[in-house]
């Protein structure tokens, strides 16, 4: 803890000490990001206008994420920083409430959702649940407003960021087809997703899943014996064939819940690895975002039959 708050002093040093607008020698933009989605996104808008720093790799749990020397060092030197808000990087939260109170950009994408279109969450420090990225007429809205953004802030590249930002949303309008026809292969009755954490209820509001996450919205809560218990019971009551592992999340968890389904004579597969909070590895499908939906769904659809 007393290191980072030495980080969040040597942050706020170097922020006021930065010249406003910062170009790097290529003389783009220089754009730093949160979340590998936010990432993928700004690289498909921002195209050849921009050089995207992303803060998070493959992987890592943004709700546990915590800015390093080196990320206080590309924020501070960011012409625009991009990341998800509702708490979401809630590690980085000090950080970015120090920066509503210089002239550095700092935009967090939920803030153009209407809150009465947010889940809410009585559990979670937001009260709304940050997992927006998996209703895709949400993502569409953020792609909007990160576009509108970047052309604020980079007038004379407007046209470029508002014709790859058609394109990019255009590709979301065929994803979100693709996953309906998917989608509908599947019986209503077999409609539950249970996995690691609480990541997919947008997700299953769009899909009409019923979800259940073993933890809270927040990885940052542990499930406990009880509540491996009362959703091993859950399993069985519904006969859920499958549930599923995270990328970003230890399997332990899920590996103990099959164990206990298991001890009450009932049998439940782990259905696969399912991309919750951090993309795939770059360079692979899962790696951006329109495949990482892709896997997503494919997986649970195909385990569930």
């Amino acid at each position: 803890m007393k290191k980072y708050k030495i980080l969040i002093i040597g942050f706020c040093t170097l922020l006021f000490s930065c010249n406003e607008n910062q170009k790097n020698t290529s003389g783009k933009l220089n754009v730093v990001t949160t979340t590998t989605m936010i990432t993928d996104m700004i690289t498909a808008i921002g195209g050849n206008n921009v050089e995207v720093k992303g803060l998070m790799g493959s992987g890592v749990d943004p709700h546990l994420y915590k800015a390093s020397e080196g990320d206080v060092s590309k924020l501070t030197r960011a012409d625009i920083i991009f990341y998800s808000g509702l708490h979401l990087e809630g590690k980085l939260e000090d950080i970015f409430e120090k920066m509503k109170h210089s002239n550095k950009e700092a935009i967090a994408l939920s803030d153009t959702l209407s809150k009465d279109k947010l889940i809410t969450s009585e559990n979670f420090a937001s009260n709304y649940d940050p997992h927006i990225w998996f209703q895709i007429d949400y993502w569409i809205e953020c792609a909007h407003y990160a576009t509108k953004q970047l052309s604020r802030i980079d007038v004379k590249n407007k046209s470029r960021y508002e014709a790859n930002s058609k394109k990019y949303i255009a590709d979301l309008e065929v994803l979100k087809q693709a996953n309906i026809k998917l989608v509908t292969s599947l019986p209503k009755e077999k409609r539950v997703l249970i996995t690691a954490h609480d990541a997919f209820n947008y997700f299953g509001k769009a899909y009409d899943f019923e979800v259940v996450g073993l933890q809270g919205l927040s990885t940052a809560t542990e499930a406990g014996v009880q509540d491996v218990q009362n959703l091993a019971n859950f399993i069985i009551k519904k006969n859920v064939k499958a549930i599923f592992i995270e990328s970003s999340v230890p399997k332990r968890t899920i590996e103990a819940l099959q164990a206990s389904v298991k001890a009450k004579k009932h049998d439940v597969q782990i259905g696969g690895e399912l991309f919750s909070d951090a993309l795939g590895s770059k360079g692979t499908a899962e790696g951006t975002y329109i495949g990482m939906y892709k896997h997503n769904i494919s997986t649970i659809v195909n385990a569930l039959k």
